[in-house]
């Protein structure tokens, strides 16, 4: 089946992108929270497959400086198709001429990451709304 892929938000259902997220699993995340993030974001891909949203990802730009990749999801039926390294690697187009790109992944999912390009970073520094859950999760090291 042909995918179909937009950056456009007006016809975008906020409650299947929650699900999406839900079922990524990359968390509950609220529609109208996705609302406010995707609007605010430079660049964004939505792909749809038979009209139903398979796979999304958006950017977070400057225009000069930075770039910060974030929210690369893909429904579980889709996953290990190619269809997340297509998404990021059109956000890494876009992002082009930005001094840097960073993206934000997910613990366990850094190899992906490096695959295509990706190097980890020794600065990066994070405070998170739950610090300890953070912890939990794996995203923040002890220091």
């Amino acid at each position: 089946m042909q995918r179909v892929w937009t950056d456009l938000l007006d016809k975008v259902d906020w409650d299947e992108l929650s699900a999406l997220y839900r079922v990524a699993p990359l968390g509950d995340k609220s529609p109208a929270g996705l609302k406010t993030v995707f609007t605010n974001s430079m660049f964004r891909c939505f792909v749809y497959e038979g009209g139903q949203l398979v796979g999304v990802g958006r950017a977070l730009a400057d225009g000069v400086d930075c770039a910060y990749i974030c929210d690369i999801a893909v429904l579980p039926s889709h996953q290990g198709t190619g269809l997340g390294k297509e998404i990021v690697g059109k956000l890494v187009n876009l992002s082009q001429g930005h001094r840097k790109i960073i993206l934000y992944a997910v613990p366990g999912k850094e190899p992906f990451y490096e695959k295509l390009g990706f190097k980890r970073m020794r600065t990066a520094m994070a405070i998170f709304e739950n610090q300890a859950l953070a912890m939990e999760q794996g995203y923040l090291a002890e220091t």
